[in-house]
Protein backbone atom coordinates (compact mmCIF):
# COMPACT_ATOMS: atom_id res chain seq x y z
CA UNK A 1 0.00 0.00 0.00
CA UNK A 2 1.78 3.26 -0.77
CA UNK A 3 1.43 6.30 0.94
CA UNK A 4 -1.68 7.88 -0.57
CA UNK A 5 -2.95 4.75 -0.78
CA UNK A 6 -2.59 4.40 3.59
CA UNK A 7 -4.31 8.17 4.21
CA UNK A 8 -7.60 7.58 1.43
CA UNK A 9 -7.87 4.23 4.26
CA UNK A 10 -7.04 6.19 6.95
CA UNK A 11 -9.93 9.20 5.53
CA UNK A 12 -12.41 6.32 5.20
CA UNK A 13 -11.89 4.64 8.76
CA UNK A 14 -12.12 8.33 9.90
CA UNK A 15 -16.44 7.88 9.46
CA UNK A 16 -15.88 5.15 12.32
CA UNK A 17 -13.98 6.84 14.58
CA UNK A 18 -15.58 10.40 16.90
CA UNK A 19 -18.94 11.93 16.59
CA UNK A 20 -19.98 10.28 19.10
CA UNK A 21 -23.29 10.65 20.95
CA UNK A 22 -23.10 12.71 24.34
CA UNK A 23 -25.05 11.15 27.24
CA UNK A 24 -26.87 13.05 29.86
CA UNK A 25 -27.28 11.32 33.04
CA UNK A 26 -30.37 12.17 35.59
CA UNK A 27 -29.11 10.99 39.15
CA UNK A 28 -29.75 11.79 42.95
CA UNK A 29 -26.77 12.21 45.59
CA UNK A 30 -28.02 13.11 49.02
CA UNK A 31 -31.27 13.72 48.06
CA UNK A 32 -30.10 16.21 45.97
CA UNK A 33 -30.89 15.94 41.73
CA UNK A 34 -28.50 16.69 39.20
CA UNK A 35 -27.52 15.64 35.71
CA UNK A 36 -23.94 14.77 34.27
CA UNK A 37 -23.18 14.46 30.51
CA UNK A 38 -20.53 12.37 29.39
CA UNK A 39 -19.19 11.83 25.69
CA UNK A 40 -19.99 8.14 24.81
CA UNK A 41 -16.52 6.86 23.57
CA UNK A 42 -17.14 3.17 23.83
CA UNK A 43 -19.28 3.54 19.99
CA UNK A 44 -15.62 4.29 18.85
CA UNK A 45 -13.94 1.57 16.29
CA UNK A 46 -12.88 -0.63 18.99
CA UNK A 47 -14.66 0.61 22.01
CA UNK A 48 -12.35 3.36 23.56
CA UNK A 49 -11.27 6.74 23.31
CA UNK A 50 -7.65 5.92 22.49
CA UNK A 51 -9.04 5.09 17.98
CA UNK A 52 -9.22 9.36 18.20
CA UNK A 53 -5.56 9.89 18.89
CA UNK A 54 -4.36 6.81 16.68
CA UNK A 55 -5.79 7.86 13.89
CA UNK A 56 -4.59 11.54 14.76
CA UNK A 57 -1.27 10.76 15.07
CA UNK A 58 -1.11 8.46 11.80
CA UNK A 59 -2.92 10.84 10.00
CA UNK A 60 -0.43 13.28 10.93
CA UNK A 61 2.49 11.20 10.05
CA UNK A 62 1.53 10.29 6.83
CA UNK A 63 0.91 14.03 6.01
CA UNK A 64 4.53 14.93 6.95
CA UNK A 65 5.88 11.55 5.68
CA UNK A 66 6.99 10.67 9.70
CA UNK A 67 5.98 6.94 8.33
CA UNK A 68 6.25 4.75 5.43
CA UNK A 69 3.88 1.37 4.70
CA UNK A 70 6.60 -0.64 5.58
CA UNK A 71 7.31 0.52 9.35
CA UNK A 72 6.75 -1.18 11.94
CA UNK A 73 4.05 0.94 14.37
CA UNK A 74 5.77 0.10 18.07
CA UNK A 75 4.21 2.01 21.14
CA UNK A 76 3.85 1.73 24.48
CA UNK A 77 0.53 1.45 26.10
CA UNK A 78 -1.90 -0.19 29.02
CA UNK A 79 -3.90 -1.14 26.65
CA UNK A 80 -6.39 0.67 24.42
CA UNK A 81 -4.16 2.80 23.12
CA UNK A 82 -2.41 -0.59 22.00
CA UNK A 83 -5.73 -1.82 20.43
CA UNK A 84 -6.38 1.00 18.50
CA UNK A 85 -2.90 0.87 17.11
CA UNK A 86 -2.96 -2.80 16.34
CA UNK A 87 -6.72 -1.82 14.68
CA UNK A 88 -5.68 0.45 12.29
CA UNK A 89 -1.64 -1.11 11.68
CA UNK A 90 -3.78 -4.05 10.53
CA UNK A 91 -5.99 -1.89 8.50
CA UNK A 92 -3.12 -0.16 7.00
CA UNK A 93 -1.02 -3.23 6.31
CA UNK A 94 1.72 -2.35 9.25
CA UNK A 95 3.16 -4.81 11.58
CA UNK A 96 2.55 -3.52 15.01
CA UNK A 97 4.38 -4.49 18.31
CA UNK A 98 3.08 -3.44 21.68
CA UNK A 99 5.38 -2.83 25.09
CA UNK A 100 2.84 -3.01 28.62
CA UNK A 101 3.03 -3.75 31.59
CA UNK A 102 2.01 -7.37 32.52
CA UNK A 103 -0.43 -6.75 34.70
CA UNK A 104 -3.01 -5.22 32.46
CA UNK A 105 -5.77 -7.09 32.13
CA UNK A 106 -5.96 -10.41 29.60
CA UNK A 107 -8.58 -9.27 27.34
CA UNK A 108 -6.54 -6.48 26.49
CA UNK A 109 -3.63 -9.09 24.82
CA UNK A 110 -5.64 -11.03 23.56
CA UNK A 111 -7.89 -8.14 21.83
CA UNK A 112 -4.23 -6.91 20.59
CA UNK A 113 -3.30 -10.67 19.32
CA UNK A 114 -6.28 -11.02 17.92
CA UNK A 115 -5.53 -8.01 15.17
CA UNK A 116 -2.52 -9.71 14.52
CA UNK A 117 -0.28 -7.67 16.58
CA UNK A 118 2.70 -8.81 18.71
CA UNK A 119 2.64 -7.95 22.39
CA UNK A 120 5.54 -8.05 24.41
CA UNK A 121 4.76 -8.11 28.15
CA UNK A 122 7.56 -6.04 31.10
CA UNK A 123 7.35 -6.75 34.22
CA UNK A 124 7.80 -4.69 37.49
CA UNK A 125 11.39 -6.04 37.83
CA UNK A 126 12.20 -4.69 34.84
CA UNK A 127 10.59 -1.66 35.00
CA UNK A 128 6.57 -1.83 34.35
CA UNK A 129 5.60 1.29 32.44
CA UNK A 130 8.58 3.66 32.64
CA UNK A 131 10.87 0.09 31.63
CA UNK A 132 8.34 -0.67 28.90
CA UNK A 133 9.26 3.11 27.89
CA UNK A 134 13.21 2.99 27.88
CA UNK A 135 13.01 -0.71 26.07
CA UNK A 136 11.29 1.20 23.02
CA UNK A 137 13.41 3.96 23.43
CA UNK A 138 16.85 1.91 23.10
CA UNK A 139 14.68 0.04 19.97
CA UNK A 140 14.87 2.86 18.27
CA UNK A 141 18.83 3.38 18.48
CA UNK A 142 19.16 -0.30 17.24
CA UNK A 143 16.44 -0.84 14.32
CA UNK A 144 15.10 0.75 11.47
CA UNK A 145 11.84 0.71 9.66
CA UNK A 146 10.26 1.32 12.34
CA UNK A 147 7.80 3.97 13.38
CA UNK A 148 6.71 5.53 17.03
CA UNK A 149 3.95 7.58 17.91
CA UNK A 150 5.41 8.58 21.31
CA UNK A 151 1.46 8.94 22.64
CA UNK A 152 2.68 10.47 25.70
CA UNK A 153 4.59 13.09 23.89
CA UNK A 154 2.61 13.81 20.58
CA UNK A 155 0.97 16.71 20.50
CA UNK A 156 -1.50 15.30 17.31
CA UNK A 157 -2.90 13.46 20.42
CA UNK A 158 -3.96 16.88 21.94
CA UNK A 159 -5.02 17.80 18.78
CA UNK A 160 -7.31 14.86 18.30
CA UNK A 161 -9.07 16.07 21.75
CA UNK A 162 -8.66 19.81 21.01
CA UNK A 163 -10.21 19.81 17.66
CA UNK A 164 -12.52 16.39 17.63
CA UNK A 165 -13.60 15.44 21.38
CA UNK A 166 -13.62 19.28 22.63
CA UNK A 167 -15.67 20.54 19.59
CA UNK A 168 -18.32 18.27 19.69
CA UNK A 169 -18.83 18.41 23.11
CA UNK A 170 -19.51 22.08 22.85
CA UNK A 171 -21.80 21.90 19.88
CA UNK A 172 -23.45 19.08 21.23
CA UNK A 173 -24.18 21.52 24.81
CA UNK A 174 -24.93 24.34 22.53
CA UNK A 175 -28.04 22.37 20.63
CA UNK A 176 -29.39 22.03 23.81
CA UNK A 177 -28.94 25.65 25.03
CA UNK A 178 -26.26 25.00 27.43
CA UNK A 179 -22.38 25.66 27.90
CA UNK A 180 -20.26 23.70 29.84
CA UNK A 181 -19.09 24.56 33.60
CA UNK A 182 -16.76 22.00 33.80
CA UNK A 183 -15.47 19.39 32.22
CA UNK A 184 -12.64 16.36 34.07
CA UNK A 185 -11.08 13.21 32.49
CA UNK A 186 -8.82 11.04 34.09
CA UNK A 187 -5.14 11.08 32.53
CA UNK A 188 -3.24 8.75 30.89
CA UNK A 189 -1.68 10.54 28.20
CA UNK A 190 -3.18 13.87 29.20
CA UNK A 191 -4.58 14.20 25.52
CA UNK A 192 -8.01 14.17 26.58
CA UNK A 193 -7.96 16.48 29.31
CA UNK A 194 -5.42 18.94 27.44
CA UNK A 195 -7.20 18.80 24.15
CA UNK A 196 -10.51 19.38 25.30
CA UNK A 197 -9.09 21.95 27.77
CA UNK A 198 -7.37 23.92 25.46
CA UNK A 199 -10.67 24.15 23.17
CA UNK A 200 -12.76 25.28 26.51
CA UNK A 201 -10.20 27.83 27.64
CA UNK A 202 -10.42 29.43 23.79
CA UNK A 203 -14.28 29.35 23.81
CA UNK A 204 -15.52 28.99 27.70
CA UNK A 205 -12.51 30.73 29.26
CA UNK A 206 -14.31 30.82 33.01
CA UNK A 207 -15.13 26.72 32.26
CA UNK A 208 -12.91 24.92 35.21
CA UNK A 209 -10.42 22.15 33.69
CA UNK A 210 -9.84 19.26 35.99
CA UNK A 211 -7.20 16.41 36.16
CA UNK A 212 -8.63 12.94 37.22
CA UNK A 213 -6.18 10.84 39.74
CA UNK A 214 -6.83 7.49 41.57
CA UNK A 215 -6.65 8.79 45.18
CA UNK A 216 -4.46 5.43 45.65
CA UNK A 217 -1.80 7.06 43.40
CA UNK A 218 -1.56 10.83 43.27
CA UNK A 219 1.08 11.02 40.87
CA UNK A 220 -0.40 14.35 39.42
CA UNK A 221 -0.62 15.96 42.75
CA UNK A 222 2.92 14.41 43.90
CA UNK A 223 4.63 14.50 40.66
CA UNK A 224 6.05 10.97 40.84
CA UNK A 225 4.98 7.13 41.34
CA UNK A 226 3.04 6.97 44.46
CA UNK A 227 1.49 4.08 45.72
CA UNK A 228 -0.88 1.60 43.08
CA UNK A 229 -4.07 1.40 41.98
CA UNK A 230 -6.55 -0.55 39.97
CA UNK A 231 -8.06 1.59 37.26
CA UNK A 232 -6.05 0.28 34.26
CA UNK A 233 -5.67 2.89 31.92
CA UNK A 234 -5.05 6.24 33.90
CA UNK A 235 -2.07 7.11 36.17
CA UNK A 236 0.72 5.29 34.18
CA UNK A 237 3.51 6.25 37.20
CA UNK A 238 4.46 9.65 35.86
CA UNK A 239 3.40 12.92 34.16
CA UNK A 240 3.32 12.65 30.44
CA UNK A 241 5.29 15.08 28.64
CA UNK A 242 2.03 17.01 27.19
CA UNK A 243 0.76 17.88 30.27
CA UNK A 244 0.70 21.11 31.86
CA UNK A 245 -0.78 21.25 35.22
CA UNK A 246 -0.40 25.29 34.83
CA UNK A 247 -3.14 25.33 32.23
CA UNK A 248 -5.60 22.76 34.25
CA UNK A 249 -7.34 23.54 37.46
CA UNK A 250 -6.77 21.05 40.54
CA UNK A 251 -6.40 17.64 40.05
CA UNK A 252 -9.57 15.59 41.27
CA UNK A 253 -8.91 11.88 43.64
CA UNK A 254 -11.37 9.36 43.43
CA UNK A 255 -10.67 5.88 44.26
CA UNK A 256 -10.36 3.16 42.64
CA UNK A 257 -13.28 0.93 44.89
CA UNK A 258 -15.68 3.69 44.07
CA UNK A 259 -14.78 4.06 40.66
CA UNK A 260 -15.25 0.05 40.12
CA UNK A 261 -18.85 0.13 42.12
CA UNK A 262 -19.71 3.51 39.91
CA UNK A 263 -19.20 1.40 36.85
CA UNK A 264 -20.87 -1.09 38.06
CA UNK A 265 -23.92 0.80 38.64
CA UNK A 266 -23.97 1.82 35.17
CA UNK A 267 -24.23 -1.01 33.96
CA UNK A 268 -26.81 -2.45 35.91
CA UNK A 269 -28.92 0.83 36.38
CA UNK A 270 -28.74 1.96 33.08
CA UNK A 271 -27.28 -0.06 31.27
CA UNK A 272 -23.89 1.37 30.26
CA UNK A 273 -21.27 -1.80 29.88
CA UNK A 274 -18.44 0.96 30.24
CA UNK A 275 -15.08 0.46 32.18
CA UNK A 276 -13.33 1.06 35.39
CA UNK A 277 -12.11 4.66 34.42
CA UNK A 278 -15.21 5.93 33.40
CA UNK A 279 -16.55 5.20 36.77
CA UNK A 280 -14.19 7.24 37.76
CA UNK A 281 -15.10 9.86 35.69
CA UNK A 282 -18.46 9.89 36.61
CA UNK A 283 -17.99 10.40 40.10
CA UNK A 284 -15.39 13.15 39.77
CA UNK A 285 -17.64 14.94 37.82
CA UNK A 286 -20.30 14.84 40.41
CA UNK A 287 -17.76 15.76 43.14
CA UNK A 288 -16.89 19.01 41.11
CA UNK A 289 -21.04 19.36 40.40
CA UNK A 290 -21.64 19.16 44.42
CA UNK A 291 -19.19 22.22 44.53
CA UNK A 292 -20.79 24.30 41.58
CA UNK A 293 -24.26 23.47 42.68
CA UNK A 294 -26.83 20.88 41.20
CA UNK A 295 -27.63 23.05 38.11
CA UNK A 296 -24.25 23.53 37.19
CA UNK A 297 -23.32 22.08 33.57
CA UNK A 298 -20.19 19.43 34.07
CA UNK A 299 -19.45 16.50 31.18
CA UNK A 300 -16.72 14.31 31.05
CA UNK A 301 -15.89 11.27 28.93
CA UNK A 302 -17.18 7.16 29.35
CA UNK A 303 -13.46 6.35 27.60
CA UNK A 304 -14.43 2.70 27.05
CA UNK A 305 -16.67 -0.50 27.32
CA UNK A 306 -16.20 -3.12 29.79
CA UNK A 307 -15.19 -6.07 27.81
CA UNK A 308 -11.52 -5.31 28.37
CA UNK A 309 -12.25 -5.75 32.54
CA UNK A 310 -14.22 -9.17 33.00
CA UNK A 311 -11.03 -10.62 34.40
CA UNK A 312 -10.78 -7.74 36.83
CA UNK A 313 -12.21 -6.51 40.36
CA UNK A 314 -15.02 -4.40 37.79
CA UNK A 315 -17.09 -7.84 38.19
CA UNK A 316 -16.31 -8.54 41.80
CA UNK A 317 -17.93 -7.78 44.95
CA UNK A 318 -16.33 -4.65 46.05
CA UNK A 319 -16.53 -3.62 49.43
CA UNK A 320 -17.90 -0.32 50.53
CA UNK A 321 -15.81 2.13 52.48
CA UNK A 322 -17.47 5.15 54.48
CA UNK A 323 -15.30 7.94 52.43
CA UNK A 324 -17.30 6.57 48.91
CA UNK A 325 -19.91 9.11 47.22
CA UNK A 326 -21.43 5.82 44.42
CA UNK A 327 -23.32 3.97 47.36
CA UNK A 328 -26.03 7.06 47.94
CA UNK A 329 -25.73 7.38 43.59
CA UNK A 330 -29.14 6.30 42.40
CA UNK A 331 -28.97 6.97 38.77
CA UNK A 332 -32.47 8.09 37.29
CA UNK A 333 -32.53 8.25 33.77
CA UNK A 334 -30.68 8.25 30.28
CA UNK A 335 -31.53 10.36 27.39
CA UNK A 336 -29.05 10.65 24.30
CA UNK A 337 -28.01 13.58 22.46
CA UNK A 338 -27.03 12.32 19.30
CA UNK A 339 -23.83 12.82 17.65
CA UNK A 340 -22.70 16.16 15.49
CA UNK A 341 -22.80 16.19 12.13
CA UNK A 342 -19.32 15.46 10.28
CA UNK A 343 -18.25 18.63 8.44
Amino acid sequence: MSPTDCRRTLNKLSALIGHTPLLELCYTHDGVSGRIFAKCEQMNLTGSIKDRMALSILDHAYREGLIQPEDTIVEVTSGNTGIAFAALGAALGHRVEIYMPDWMSRERVDIIRSYGATVVPVTREAGGFVGALRLVDELADTRSHIFLPLQFANQANVDAHRLGTGVELTRQLASEGLAPDAFVAGVGTGGTIMGVGLHLRKTHPLARVHPVEPAESPVLSTGCKVGTHRIQGISDEFIPAIVDLALLDRPIPVSDGDSILMAQKLAASLGLAVGISSGCNFLAALAVQKELGPNSIVATVFSDDNKKYLSTGLLQNEPVRDHYLSPDVQLKSLRVIAAPRQA
